[in-house]
């Protein structure tokens, strides 16, 4: 049946948002040619998008000829402002950007070990709070926040996980509190993928596996274009997989003896210890993981020979085993045909370590996989996380409104 002018109004409506979200601003006749639409049509929601706040004018395009259709539209960008945490064991970081998603402020507070739940809560929403101020913003519309643990699928919010601080928890629930703001919860490795997916390493891919190489480890996995949970929002709870090469298996409650006791961050630098390598200038809440590995491929020759036996040479030989046994069973079980190494040690490792791990799955594996390093390494989490929020909020604003 055909649509009522009401709803092909908000069709058309929401198609020149979008348009505008992805390709900036355009005159009302470059809105006519991308959408299709009649002029008159065209005219109308520029008017009414106008009238509701969401699009102005800024500016005028370079064509000779002045006036009304020379007018350059373009979102309103401080109709909403947006923020993204990524909280860590260690630490919270926030950037808080406008509807565009441009950044206005970035900000991060260190939380050491023993901090009781409430200061360490408190600490956590005063940072979001001196972020929005420092930003402009009188009110944060959406916050998206990154966090380690399950998230559970019917209410959305962080499940009590042993192992990790109380605080987190409690973080979720303070911002709702403090914030006049809708505050949106997602495991940080899924973030990292989405990031990775839209502007990372996954660009041109719509399944693959994000194998989170950080202080611990995860995965993400998408699938057909879409993230993937699980029944209880564990998927990807890579850690806890049982592999190879430990002394103990993991339990229920503790993934030591898995896969994290290969890959996790304090693994790896025992591994490399055992090569003779040390971390040097580790960059504050980097992993001390990421700093071995880059310290090791930027000591390698260019080209590295086949031959070549240097302690890093090895070091990275070594990893690359542990990380194709992990990556084999999610390849196995999935055939995504694309691996992502993501977060910081993935990033450091870059070509040199992606290629080294896709040899060895060649090896394990008859299923075809290709296995890329991450473009946007530990940031990929804030950088997620912002991309959910921004979503969110114009998902809200473009939405049609009862007239």
């Amino acid at each position: 049946m055909p649509a009522s002018p009401s709803t092909a109004r908000a069709i058309n409506d929401r198609l020149a948002l979008r348009l505008l979200q992805q390709e900036g601003a355009l005159t009302a006749g470059q809105l006519k040619q991308l959408t299709g639409l009649s002029r008159p049509t065209v005219a109308d929601l520029v008017e009414r998008l106008t009238a509701a706040g969401l699009i102005e004018v800024v500016g005028e395009s370079g064509e000779q000829r002045r006036g009304p259709n020379a007018r350059l539209y373009g979102i309103v960008a401080d109709r909403a402002h947006l923020a993204a945490l990524d909280v860590r064991t260690e630490g919270v970081s926030v950037v808080v950007s406008d509807l565009l998603g441009r950044e206005l402020a970035r900000a991060s507070v260190p939380i050491a070990d023993g901090t009781g739940t409430g200061p360490a809560v408190e600490q956590a929403v005063t940072l979001v709070e001196r972020a929005a101020k420092e930003a402009g913003a009188d009110r944060l519309h959406t916050v998206g926040v990154g966090a380690p643990g399950l998230i559970d699928p019917a209410t959305g919010e962080l499940r009590d996980s042993s192992g990790l601080p109380e605080w987190h928890r409690r973080l979720v629930a303070a911002l709702q509190e403090r914030l006049p703001a809708h505050v949106i919860v997602e495991n940080e490795t899924n973030l990292a993928a989405l990031a990775e997916q839209r502007e990372g390493a996954a660009r041109d891919r719509d399944t693959f596996v994000l194998l989170w190489l950080g202080h611990g480890t995860g995965a993400a996995v998408v699938l057909d274009g879409r993230l993937r949970r699980g029944a209880s929002g564990g998927t990807g709870e890579i850690g806890f997989l049982p592999v190879p090469g430990t002394t103990t298996l993991p339990s229920a409650t503790d993934c030591e003896g898995g896969f994290h006791s290969l890959a996790g961050s304090a693994a790896i630098a025992e591994l490399a210890a055992g090569y003779g390598l040390v971390a040097t200038a580790v960059s504050p809440g980097e992993p001390e993981a990421a700093t071995l590995v880059r310290q090791a491929v930027a000591t390698l020759p260019s080209p590295s020979p086949a031959s070549s036996s240097s302690g890093a040479d090895r070091f990275l030989s070594a990893l690359a085993d542990r990380l194709a046994i992990g990556a084999a069973s999610v390849v196995a079980v999935l055939d995504p045909g694309c691996v992502v190494l993501g977060g910081e040690v993935g990033q450091a490792g870059g070509e040199v370590l992606a290629t080294r791990v896709g040899e060895r799955l060649t090896r394990m594996s008859p299923l075809p996989v290709e296995v890329r390093a991450s473009t946007l390494g530990g940031g990929a989490v804030l950088r997620g996380a912002l991309l959910t929020s921004r979503e969110s909020a114009q998902d809200d604003l473009f939405a049609p409104r009862s007239r």
